[in-house]
């Protein structure tokens, strides 16, 4: 399949050429393990997981990896403010490593809730120190940096091409954070390395030619990702919030450890999550969680379903009425595809009818795939899974179709499928022991005479579905 991505890294579509044929490495930024994430939060992962179901649809090997900060994230993308690490751990009275291992756990709890694919590489920043102490070497080989009030800094102007993929012009962005650290030669210098200046007491600190200290975020990064995916890769992906610091600074410090140019190729971010308030964030109090949601009779899949209902560039307004919406819709959605009859073997299987070529389910097929290689636009994706189910195809063809649709929107539909089939049959199972009972009981009643009781059997048998035939072989019933 041949795919194309919008690329902030030019801002502009373009056709998607992996660097190795077939094969995709993808970096997604993980989250940061102080709290609960939000369900702001939660898109992002949910884009990861489609790009990556869909490029596996598509036939490629993707490589996901995913990082797992647990040490020296502060409360925003600069070099200033709380360490969110170290302040949640004192609120709560754990240790730093305590705190990352809950909350890593209740974030995947919530990913695996809405059916989100477990990455294929998740790494830890604190395991990862002497990755990112290397490229520093590097970067400092390069004389691309300085030593100034206990903290070794990236000197952006070594860096020529600062502020390419957030479209930063230098020379227009003033001096605003010169008060914040005086220490920086210039206002977007970033730390590398920091030592016992920034704070007095840390919790995690390690040994390194620049003293003793912890790394700065943005290092985290591009170590993990190059540890695991090489020196360059295909793709990596975050919220639009991380391109003017985060990315900016990470593909600074990549090429410029490595000298190779570009770092990415492609680079995905989702827009923003609003609520009535703004910006979905924990800072300013609008933090919905996905057991919130849970608590209110929501279903994550309703959360996933309705984050599907937007393309991931485009800003999604949430509310409990719009969730609502996504709830009734995908409920329908399971009562349509339940109604269908499976007819022949194998039709409630993904992939186990034929899809005859040139069929109306084909065509819908095709049409899903399209849409997702057109910059993942699941609206239109979801569009066409409705459409198959209001054509006319044949029910097995329909939900082979269905299923294979599902292997990129993450609906578990034939789960769900299969597990009321299931029930049905049980129930069936059940309702045949309890009709062959009363067969047996009107036998008895016609054996002693009582024709009375034998016509009762017959009459309740047939009130609720069941005609009964006397045959020389015995009595044989059907359901009407």
């Amino acid at each position: 399949m041949s795919f194309v991505f919008y690329n902030t890294l030019g801002r502009s579509r373009q056709d998607f050429q992996p660097l190795e044929k077939g094969k995709v490495g993808f970096y997604g930024c993980g989250p940061t393990v102080y709290n609960y994430a939000h369900i702001g939060n939660l898109r992002a992962y949910i884009l990861h997981d489609t790009l990556v179901r869909a490029l596996r649809r598509g036939g490629y090997e993707v490589n996901h990896v995913m990082n797992i900060t647990d040490v020296g994230h502060l409360s925003g993308d600069s070099d200033h403010g709380e360490d969110k690490m170290v302040k949640s751990a004192e609120e709560k009275g754990k240790s730093v490593l305590e705190i990352a291992d809950y909350y890593t756990k209740a974030f995947f709890n919530d990913t695996d809730k809405m059916n989100i694919l477990r990455p294929s590489v998740v790494c830890k920043a604190t395991e990862h120190i002497p990755q990112m102490i290397e490229i520093i070497r590097r970067i400092e080989e390069k004389g691309c940096t300085y030593f100034s009030g206990g903290n070794l800094y990236f000197d952006i102007s070594q860096f020529p091409n600062y502020g390419e993929l957030a479209l930063l012009r230098l020379d227009e962005q003033g001096h605003t954070r010169t008060g914040v650290d005086e220490n920086k030669r210039n206002p977007q210098d970033f730390v590398l390395w920091f030592t016992k200046s920034k704070f007095e007491s840390r919790a995690l600190v390690w040994d390194s030619p620049w003293g003793r200290g912890y790394p700065g975020w943005h290092i985290e990064c591009s170590a993990m990702s190059m540890e695991h995916l090489g020196e360059q890769f295909d793709i990596h992906a975050g919220g639009i919030d991380h391109i003017p610091v985060h990315h900016t600074n990470e593909i600074a410090q990549s090429e410029t450890a490595f000298g190779k140019r570009p770092w990415v190729k492609y680079w995905l971010h989702n827009e923003f999550l609003i609520l009535d308030k703004g910006k979905m964030s924990k800072s300013t109090g609008g933090f919905v969680t996905l057991q919130n949601l849970a608590d209110e009779g929501f279903d994550p899949l309703d959360y996933r379903y309705f984050l599907l209902g937007g393309h991931y560039r485009s800003q999604l307004n949430f509310s409990h009425e719009s969730l609502q919406g996504a709830k009734s819709s995908r409920k329908s959605l399971m009562d349509k595809i339940r109604s269908l009859d499976s007819g022949a073997a194998g039709a409630g299987a993904a992939g186990g009818a034929e899809i005859p070529a040139g069929s109306a389910a084909e065509k819908r097929l095709k049409a899903f795939d399209a849409a997702m290689q057109d910059d993942l636009s699941t609206p239109r994706a979801l569009a066409e899974l409705w459409g198959l189910l209001k054509d006319d195809s044949p029910p097995a063809q329909t939900l082979a179709a269905v299923f294979q649709m599902d292997e990129v929107l993450g609906l578990s539909l034939e789960s769900a499928y299969n597990e009321q089939k299931k029930d049905c049959e049980n129930l069936d199972s059940g309702f045949a022991e309890e009709v062959q009972k009363l067969i047996d009981r009107r036998a008895q009643a016609k054996k002693a005479k009582d024709f009375a009781q034998a016509d009762g059997i017959r009459l309740e048998l047939k009130e609720r579905g069941v005609i009964l035939e006397d045959r020389a072989e015995g009595t044989v019933w059907r359901r009407v």
